[in-house]
């Protein structure tokens, strides 16, 4: 139903059933290495549906476990957030941004009717084991559930609830490990705990819809709950119920839900694991250690799985672009920079960390620079981006043709590019080392606008006059060409 949003896993695989974007595979499929790699040759193929994995070797029929959620299709991430099954990037970064800026408080239900307390197991009775958790790459340091999930701390200090996503390995039936990257809320919220001798409760679910997953694995500000901005996306209140071994809310309708604790100064070691990069994480190391005191699940549950990857087989790779996409460009105009006309952190680009592109009308001297400087180190998109490059209001910053174009005929190396040195980074960055160097980064700002000084003598653009791009588009059914004529940004206004 266009213009409401799923709100729980299973309406969205419903919709997105009878949009044609889902497969669902029958034949039994084994949890090690097998799921991830049909996945990822399936995934290849831009656009490529959902895969639904109903028979889990060693498993039965207790639980499906669902890749590929959103892969490089925007026609599901458009129902994720409720938009136009046509829309472009950039009308899905428009409409993000919308549900971004609203903000609904949670609200309690009945826990006897909540879906996720259907099966419920406490202490002894824990096993995390006992659904099928996958292994994804030969290398990973062992099976992970959670790599598409949200994960709630709560501020030792204020006692706001964050919502983050971070991985988890198991590493027994009531252990698993939690790996949160330098800065991220939950790591601050586990060390301040520590700092004062106290343990940190965590609840995990690991089968919700995208929607959630829009908000959690996104940089909201750190004085406010995710809980909140979920409510926004989804256009009413999140259900919570009361944690049964901690003080923590539950999503009432996700699919599977931990609860734990953090002990002060558990580790164990974990990893590696193969990461949104398309390369193997940090090599194995020390990783917060979850003891999970309750495990509760909806009947059959469903289990989302995440493959990080290249693109287009890295499941992040969509979700990121237009959530971080969104971030941005919000963040710029809350800085009250003017002219800006698109965001596109693309896709191809490390699952949407790597590139940020941002087109704007140049309106000032300075302009362009000020916008690369505060898109690179806002709080949205700070995080890992290695280029950010501005382009003018003419060429469309989903476009890689168009941004390389501009790139080449508008951009003076010598001239128009600056490093920003120790910047934000992560472990997980293959290009710094030895290991211990990655969480501090670097990044280039490109300028690959019209040299401004020269604004108005600047080597006019070919461009389509608009009266004959609107009559061509009117007669082009007439002209048997087939298909829709593509829509063009820049056009020469007629005189």
């Amino acid at each position: 139903m266009e213009g409401t949003v799923p709100q729980d896993l299973r309406e969205w695989l419903h919709r997105v059933a009878e949009a044609g974007e889902l497969a669902v595979v029958d034949a039994e499929v084994d949890w090690d290495q097998e799921m991830a790699a049909i996945t990822y040759l399936w995934a290849r193929r831009p656009g490529a549906p959902a895969l639904l994995f109903r028979r889990v070797r060693g498993y039965r029929d207790r639980a499906s476990c669902l890749w590929n959620l959103l892969g490089s299709s925007l026609r599901r991430m458009a129902i994720t957030l409720g938009a136009p099954l046509d829309s472009t990037a950039l009308d899905l970064v428009r409409h993000a941004r919308q549900l971004f800026r609203r903000k609904i408080p949670p609200v309690w239900v009945d826990p006897q009717q909540a879906p996720v307390y259907e099966n419920q197991r406490v202490g002894e009775e824990v096993d995390v084991l006992s659904l099928p958790v996958p292994k994804h790459w030969p290398r990973d340091g062992g099976r992970y559930g959670g790599t598409f999930d949200v994960v709630l701390t709560r501020d030792p200090e204020a006692g706001w609830v964050n919502v983050g996503t971070y991985r988890m390995m198991v590493h027994d039936r009531n252990h698993v490990g939690l790996y949160v990257s330098p800065g991220k809320d939950a790591r601050l919220h586990i060390e301040r705990a520590w700092q004062r001798g106290e343990a940190v409760e965590v609840v995990a679910c690991w089968g919700v819809p995208p929607a959630w997953l829009a908000v959690s694995s996104q940089g909201f500000p750190k004085t406010e709950s995710e809980l909140d901005y979920i409510g926004g996306v989804l256009g009413r209140p999140l259900e919570l119920v009361p944690g049964r071994t901690t003080s923590l809310p539950v999503p009432a309708r996700a699919e599977v839900a931990l609860e734990g604790v953090i002990r002060p100064g558990a580790t164990r070691l974990e990893g590696p694991f193969g990461e949104f990069t398309g390369y193997y994480g940090r090599p194995e190391d020390q990783a917060f250690l979850v003891e999970v005191t309750a495990l509760h699940h909806r009947h059959r549950p469903i289990l989302t799985n995440a493959l990080m990857a290249d693109y287009p087989s890295n499941e992040q790779a969509v979700l990121f672009a237009v959530a971080r996409s969104a971030r941005i460009w919000e963040d710029l105009e809350r800085l009250g920079v003017p002219g800006i006309r698109g965001v596109w952190a693309h896709p191809a680009a490390a699952g949407g960390f790597g590139v940020t592109v941002v087109s704007l009308e140049q309106r000032y001297a300075g302009h362009a620079p000020q916008v690369l400087a505060l898109a690179a180190q806002c709080p949205g998109g700070a995080y890992y981006t290695k280029w950010v490059i501005a382009v003018d209001e003419d060429v469309d910053p989903s476009d890689t043709d168009q941004v390389l174009w501009a790139l080449s005929t508008r951009c003076n190396p010598a001239e128009d590019i600056d490093i920003l040195r120790q910047t934000w980074s992560t472990w997980l960055d293959p290009t710094q080392n030895p290991p211990e160097e990655r969480p501090y980064g670097s990044k280039a700002l490109i300028n690959a606008c019209k040299e401004h000084r020269y604004l108005h003598q600047f080597a006019p653009r070919t461009r389509l006059a608009r009266s004959v791009y609107e009559r061509v588009r009117s007669r082009w059914a007439e002209l048997g060409l087939g298909g829709q004529p593509p829509s063009v940004v820049s056009l020469e206004e007629d005189r």
